[in-house]
């Protein structure tokens, strides 16, 4: 009985994660593309090259993974959604600010692509696209930042933006400051998993992300997917 019933578990936990649209865990292949045996729920330490210094944040578009160093050789891991292709670019720029909660308000090109954006949606809304934080990267409109559309991570779909858990960009935003580093690049680093450790990114964060608060659809709509 006991077998039975776990497998009706897995069942209806299956059919959750297909009614929301996140992702299976990760097949061989999978980690394998994605550098090493990270998914894309899990935040990880990693080996890095020694010529990135303490502190700095080094976006990988191709690994699909924010780097932040913490030290000569060690670097924590965050997964991200990138760019889509007509959104690709590279460069080292600094972050300018940091917000709590952040407000949106999408550029006129964002509604005219998709009309149903709304004009503005303030901080701390759980339909917000910007998440529970955001690191402002110098006089651009690149952001680092949380999501309500946690399913998109590992995706090409951002406009320029980095995508993050709304766990991880909490924790991202406690470790860096007003000034740091921050090197976007389409560089494969290929980085090996030294310790792992899973901030729940799927479902936390902030005031709880749109899945939790039943606007998976909403979002959906909004994002486009």
């Amino acid at each position: 009985m006991f077998k039975r019933r776990m497998t009706a578990l897995q069942l209806a936990a299956t059919a959750v994660v297909a009614s929301v649209g996140l992702s299976a865990a990760p097949t061989t292949a999978d980690a394998q593309f994605w550098g090493g045996s990270s998914s894309v729920y899990g935040q990880t330490t990693v080996s890095f090259p020694r010529r990135y210094s303490r502190g700095q944040i080094v976006v990988s578009f191709s690994d699909r993974r924010l780097y932040l160093i913490t030290s000569r050789g060690r670097a924590i891991s965050y997964p991200i959604a990138v760019p889509r292709p007509q959104s690709r670019w590279s460069g080292v720029l600094r972050v300018s600010q940091k917000r709590v909660n952040p407000s949106w308000t999408p550029t006129p090109r964002m509604r005219r692509e998709n009309p149903k954006l709304p004009a503005f949606v303030p901080g701390g809304s759980k339909y917000n696209p910007m998440g529970t934080r955001a690191l402002y990267l110098g006089s651009t409109l690149y952001r680092i930042h949380g999501t309500d559309a946690p399913w998109t991570i590992g995706k090409n779909v951002s406009k320029g933006c980095v995508r993050m858990h709304n766990s991880h960009v909490e924790d991202l935003y406690r470790r860096v400051g007003v000034g740091t580093r921050v090197t976007a690049t389409w560089r494969r680093f290929g980085a090996r998993t030294v310790a792992s450790s899973d901030f729940g990114g799927s479902t936390s964060g902030g005031g709880g992300t749109s899945v939790e608060n039943g606007t998976a659809d909403w979002a959906r709509k909004i994002h486009g997917r």
